[in-house]
């Protein structure tokens, strides 16, 4: 994969994981960009042989769900926590993306941060 194409998806999970409140970016002491919410990760990026990597924080229901999907795979080390990737996710996967990182955001902010998101976002 070529930087040009990774610097492209890193810039898009910016965007969605920047606008979350209270989100910062990290990078790591293995080179990945970590997003995370009061000094807990929701989302790590990675670059390896097969390409651009996206993990995020999940729930064991959610995960089972996904791993049903050929896309989606355990993240490795972590996944037993209830962690999900994707490999080179494609243009029309963003949509179901930008939700899950939602999701995982959720799951790592705090309960005042959750209610916060919870008031702003009522359907």
């Amino acid at each position: 994969m070529e930087s040009r194409d990774t610097e492209a998806m890193l810039d898009i999970i910016r965007n969605i994981c920047l606008a979350l409140p209270e989100a910062n970016e990290h990078i790591d002491g293995f080179g990945h960009n970590t997003f995370k919410i009061n000094g807990k990760s929701f989302v790590i990026t990675g670059e390896s042989e097969e390409g651009f990597s996206l993990s995020f924080k999940s729930d064991r229901e959610t995960q089972e769900l996904l791993l049903q999907k050929e896309k989606y795979f355990k993240t490795p080390y972590i996944g037993r926590h209830g962690w999900v990737s994707i490999q080179n996710p494609d243009r029309e996967d963003w949509d179901e993306l930008t939700y899950l990182i939602q999701e995982g955001y959720l799951r790592a902010a705090p309960k005042r941060m959750v209610k916060k998101w919870n008031e702003l976002n009522k359907k």
